[in-house]
């Protein structure tokens, strides 16, 4: 067991039994042109993760530990996406609309992809998710459960949408989750805090937070 100072005590995995989930790095969320520059949102933010997360990947990496990826993205024809979904808020561009970069949020389009600097490797899972959290209408627990997983670092966006709902998903199915601080952001910083505090609050409700550099240093 590797034991990581974090946040509200030390967090201790099993590197055989981990996965390192990475949410929905998409083109279509942090470049412009993309759903979330639609929604009038400042993409700075998460952008400026993209590093940490980049370094992240490279440390399960060279460690040979699980990798997931997750995409938000939906069927061509819309099917495994609500109406309701579909209608909310004011983007100038909705979900299966024509953007800069293809379809907005339509699977196979190239907004729907993965920032390069994230990019999948060969062998390494990726899953689109028609939802907020990577459990529903996927074969994530089936993926996790043939590889015995029971413990899951976090990194991603966004922090207090589809990165807090996957967590919140993995603790109700008994996951013992890790959420990196650097390597998540919310286009809203706030929105940012106050999910961290909501994660470890009272003894690690949803989970446990700690930076990069305490995780690479647990694990050095």
């Amino acid at each position: 067991m590797i034991e990581v100072a974090a946040e509200p005590f030390p967090y201790r995995f099993d590197p055989t039994r981990t996965a390192l989930v990475v949410i929905d790095m998409q083109r279509d969320f942090l470049e412009p042109g993309g759903f979330g520059e639609t929604l009038g949102n400042d993409l700075a933010p998460v952008v400026a993760i993209i590093p940490t997360v980049a370094a992240l990947i490279q440390t399960f990496r060279d460690k040979g530990w699980m990798i997931l990826h997750t995409r938000e993205s939906h069927a061509p024809d819309l099917s495994d996406c609500p109406p309701a979904k579909r209608a909310r808020g004011a983007p100038s561009l909705r979900i299966g609309d024509d953007g800069p970069m293809g379809r907005i949020l339509v699977r196979g389009e190239p907004g729907a992809a993965i920032v390069e600097a994230c990019a999948p490797a060969p062998g390494e899972i990726v899953v689109d998710k028609p939802g907020k959290g990577m459990f529903y209408a996927t074969d994530v627990a089936e993926i996790l459960k043939a590889r015995r997983v029971s413990h899951l670092v976090f990194a991603g966006v966004t922090t207090e949408v589809c990165v807090q709902t996957s967590m919140r998903e993995a603790n109700d199915r008994g996951y013992e989750c890790l959420l990196i601080e650097d390597a998540t952001a919310s286009y809203f910083p706030a929105f940012k805090v106050a999910t961290l505090d909501m994660i470890r609050a009272q003894g690690a409700i949803v989970g446990w937070t700690t930076p990069l550099a305490a995780f690479k240093k647990a694990i050095s």
